[in-house]
């Protein structure tokens, strides 16, 4: 019998994000929930009592979550723009941070969160999920092997036909953020992952929400006061131009294909029919011998399924890959699985296009010193 001690996990923020950790966490053998807190009164413990934790304690607010509760890890599943305080407020007190994204909803509230886990010596890690599916990963270790040579040019494609959530979502107070938030990070943390995100120096970008407030298309168009649409033309470190483009609505069934060119090779993510912006088919582009060569990548395992461990190839739900993830990185001390100080980058680019949006001209990314 094991005598491992569990890890203990908290949860701050009980709304739906927060089930999709829990029924994660509840699987996990080594994991115990000590205790969730939500702002709403009695929210925290209907959501604990709903997995059967009764003996559970349940809290109105992070500080006495922290106070009442000893934790090694915390899941942060607030809104959008109290990630900071609640994340800062767990680094301080020591405990370990998987926070959801977008990372937070300004450039000074991430650049608050990696500055206290600097301190704290304890990690943050943002919630990218996408980071765990197989195809992505298979696409990364391509351009990360250098087979395209210098990439000089990255887009973003994509975007949904139709598909405008609703609730927290839309209400500027609390997400911040629309569209850009809620999908958008992905994108851009799709497309410059796998480059090692150049540090962005510059900003253009247009935001719209015709969508959201046209009550034809949207039930609560007298509420939404977010965006549903961004474009951008973002300049990166090592002369590489980034072109974002999202929605969350449109009269159209993509806004392209996600693409890295490279001065000997590109790869394009065909945007398709599925769901969001997974792909139909990942394209793979170079020249051998003065020919073009244009290929499918596929999924594939090793050669010989016999001589190798075939469980550790087989795709896995992204969800399960960043729960687990942060959970063995809790166990190990770290390091974080999508470390906080990576993901600032993508936090300074979201905060540009916000504010490059409003002021309607480019703006200059200047990232505080961490």
């Amino acid at each position: 019998m094991s005598t491992q001690k569990k890890i203990r996990i908290g949860v701050v923020g009980t709304g739906g994000i927060a089930r999709d950790h829990m029924k994660h966490y509840v699987t996990f053998d080594d994991v115990e929930i000590v205790g969730a807190c939500d702002i709403a009164p009695g929210k925290a413990r209907a959501f604990l009592d709903k997995y059967d934790l009764p003996n559970v304690p349940a809290f109105n607010s992070v500080a006495e979550l922290i106070k009442n509760v000893e934790m090694d890890g915390a899941s942060v599943c607030t809104y959008n723009t109290t990630h900071a305080e609640c994340a800062v407020a767990l680094l301080e007190a020591g405990i370990h941070v998987l926070c959801e994204k977008p990372m937070s909803f300004t450039l000074q509230g991430a650049v608050d969160m990696v500055r206290a886990s600097r301190k704290s010596g304890k990690f943050l890690t943002i919630g990218f999920q996408p980071r765990y599916s197989f195809m992505r990963r298979k696409v990364d270790a391509i351009i990360e092997s250098g087979a395209l040579g210098k990439i000089y040019y990255v887009q973003s494609g994509g975007g949904r036909r139709r598909g405008i959530p609703f609730g927290t979502f839309v209400d500027k107070e609390k997400a911040g953020y629309g569209c850009l938030g809620d999908i958008g990070c992905y994108a851009i943390d799709e497309c410059l992952h796998a480059i090692r995100y150049p540090k962005p120096l510059t900003v253009s970008a247009i935001a719209t929400n015709h969508f959201g407030t046209n009550p034809k298309y949207y039930l609560g168009a007298d509420k939404f006061d977010v965006d549903d649409f961004s474009v951008a033309l973002v300049r990166l470190e090592g002369d590489v131009t980034f072109v974002f483009k999202d929605s969350w609505a449109m009269h159209a069934d993509t806004l392209g294909d996600t693409l890295w060119l490279g001065t000997e090779g590109a790869i394009k993510l065909t945007s398709g029919k599925k769901e969001h912006n997974m792909p139909s088919r990942v394209m793979y582009f170079t020249d051998i011998n003065g020919q073009h060569i244009d290929s499918v990548v596929w999924p594939n395992i090793p050669m010989d399924g016999y001589l190798c461990d075939v469980e550790l190839e087989r795709p896995i739900d992204m969800w399960f890959g960043k729960m687990r993830g942060f959970v063995d990185a809790v166990i190990s001390n770290g390091p974080a699985p999508v470390p906080g100080e990576e993901i600032l980058f993508n936090q300074a680019i979201c905060d540009g296009i916000y504010r490059s949006s409003k002021l309607k001209k480019e703006v200059e990314i200047d990232i505080p010193a961490i």
